[in-house]
């Protein structure tokens, strides 16, 4: 009983922050997103009567959270599949965690995927959507392919990965984990005095970002989640307490993408909860950003994505 699967991490275009439903991890509001053809994490699941307890490997290490989270999603797998079994997990990333960068969209996509297949359960993409959203709420824009909308309970697809030629070029200026969790930063979403104004406006923008989408309008989709990042960490920058994920070069090439901008490359950035931050581009215009991050001294790492298919199972395990 054992299985292997493999998940994109996503940027959310437009965010959800804060929830209906703190346990069920129900959104306050919709969010459309693009699954990343090289953040990715592999998980190994397998149970076994062998085992006396659940043993959780994450990135060669034992982290008592994430640990807590992982035996959390187990248990409701396995009630789910009416088995007892203990089982063992191994799950890596290719990308650094706890940085803005959703580890855990792509962690617990994949979790679900690999533990429901070693359980013998065969559900549909829908309901694996629903399922991994009850790990971590962005893990349910993880499964399906492409470009994915998340409304309520589950995500689907609206366009294939090779739909639209973008490119989600991620800077990396540090790896060192942000103090405040997104899942525990969302508890705090409604304090802000702005929450409720962005509540009231945010379907209208989703409208028009799916507008954009449709008809490949570039201009006008990088405007919108350009807008959308600021407004976001405008409401956690006034929540209380306050929560400021960026750093210095985080602003730096928020600046800089200004810049180019006005010198002719169309670049747009959006930045999650955390200080990485993420570029989007036309294909054609890939190299010259590419050029552009390589001389940064700040910029520690250049990742180059392009749209994913969602969750997968391989036959390479962990163990």
């Amino acid at each position: 009983m054992k299985a292997t699967a493999i998940a994109p991490s996503n940027i959310a275009f437009i965010k959800y922050w804060g929830k209906k439903d703190e346990d069920l991890k129900i959104p306050e509001n919709g969010s459309i997103s693009m699954n990343l053809s090289n953040l990715l994490t592999t998980t190994t699941v397998e149970f076994d009567p062998k085992y006396e307890k659940d043993l959780i490997t994450v990135n060669s290490k034992s982290n008592d959270q994430e640990e807590s989270r992982i035996i959390k999603h187990l248990d409701f797998i396995r009630k789910k599949a009416n088995i007892f079994l203990k089982a063992k997990v191994v799950s890596n990333n290719n990308f650094p965690d706890g940085t803005g960068l959703s580890s855990s969209a792509s962690g617990f996509a994949a979790l679900t995927l690999a533990a429901t297949k070693a359980t013998g359960l065969n559900l549909s993409e829908k309901e694996l959507s629903i399922l991994a959203r009850q790990g971590s709420g962005s893990a349910c824009r993880s499964i399906p392919d492409g470009f994915v909308e998340w409304v309520g309970e589950g995500a689907k697809s609206l366009y294939p990965p090779g739909y639209w030629n973008i490119v989600d070029v991620v800077a990396i200026i540090s790896q060192e984990k942000k103090e405040t969790s997104s899942t525990d930063g969302q508890k705090f979403a409604s304090t802000s005095p702005f929450f409720q104004t962005r509540l009231n406006n945010i379907n209208e923008k989703i409208l028009r970002l799916k507008k954009a989408l449709e008809v490949k309008n570039f201009t006008e989709f990088g405007r919108i989640i350009e807008n959308e990042a600021l407004e976001l960490h405008a409401i956690m920058l006034t929540s209380t307490p306050s929560l400021i994920y960026w750093q210095p070069e985080t602003i730096k090439l928020m600046k800089l993408v200004k810049k180019w901008k006005s010198e002719g490359l169309e670049v747009f950035f959006t930045v999650n909860t955390g200080q990485d931050i993420h570029l989007i581009i036309e294909e054609k215009n890939t190299k010259e950003l590419v050029k552009k991050l390589k001389d940064i001294k700040e910029v520690k790492k250049i990742i180059i994505n392009r749209p994913s298919v969602g969750a997968r199972l391989t036959e390479k395990h962990l163990f």
